[in-house]
């Protein structure tokens, strides 16, 4: 992948099948603007096709994850065609941002988000969009669209939030737009794990080697599985799509040479 291509984001291979992408707009607590969901978006299409990327790590620049959408912009941006009409403002704004989680959850790596300072708005939505979260102690958590007069229901939070933490506890968050700092979202489910500051990439790195000791095939059926099954309609769909899944792995895979150290039998006492 050509790190040149980018503008706002930093990628590089952290270790052989680990890709570390940062956002880095650090004046503006590297806040989301179009050059960045452009980036993203070509970001998400290069590692479609990377093969070579099996784990991601996503993080931020300087002393925090991403403080949202950039709301500086919004004046002139509003002097653009986007803001012509609903339609436009839909199609052309409010779609494009939305795709940032939907394009996060279609690449075939697992994600693992080290959440270093603040995540909030768009920044939180991509802090739940990931596979694992690490935080660090300073780390918190604002789902902050209904603080600006907008629904809190964006960038899927309506339907990753609540996976997570449960309804109950979704619902005071986005109603609210309160901050949720690191140590209660380690106790409600939100992150995995609290690690010290300057712990926290290799932290993320010891669950990326961990990941990349498995298969390929076998990581990438993980996340389809997972993404499909926690709205699986019985179930018998969930088994079923397992099942179809581990046929695949048997025979492609590197199963029947793995076996073999569990299949021996024990030596007599």
């Amino acid at each position: 992948m050509d790190t040149k291509m980018f503008t706002t984001l930093t990628f590089s291979k952290a270790e052989p099948g680990v890709g570390l992408v940062t956002m880095n707009r650090q004046e503006r607590l590297n806040a989301i603007n179009p050059a960045m969901v452009q980036d993203f978006e070509t970001l998400f299409a290069a590692l479609a096709q990377d093969e070579t990327i099996r784990v991601l790590i996503l993080t931020g620049a300087g002393r925090g994850f991403c403080s949202g959408a950039d709301l500086s912009d919004v004046t002139d941006y509003r002097q653009t065609e986007v803001f012509t009409d609903p339609e436009c403002y839909l199609r052309l704004g409010q779609e494009r941002y939305g795709r940032l989680v939907l394009g996060l959850r279609a690449i075939p790596q697992p994600v693992i988000a080290a959440v270093n300072g603040p995540a909030a708005g768009a920044g939180f939505c991509l802090a739940l969009a990931s596979d694992v979260r690490f935080a660090s102690p300073g780390a918190y958590f604002i789902a902050s669209f209904i603080n600006i007069g907008l629904s809190a229901g964006e960038l899927g939070t309506t339907y990753l939030l609540p996976r997570l933490v449960g309804l109950a506890r979704a619902a005071e968050i986005l109603y609210t737009g309160r901050k949720v700092p690191a140590e209660e979202a380690e106790r409600m489910g939100l992150v995995n794990r609290i690690v010290a500051a300057e712990s926290l990439l290799e932290t993320a790195l010891v669950c990326a080697r961990q990941m990349i000791a498995k298969s390929p095939g076998g990581l990438r059926l993980t996340k389809r599985a997972l993404d499909r099954n926690v709205d699986a309609q019985s179930l018998q769909e969930a088994v079923d799509f397992e099942n179809r899944n581990q046929a695949l792995m048997v025979f492609s895979g590197e199963f029947f040479k793995l076996i073999q150290a569990f299949a021996k039998q024990p030596e007599k006492q």
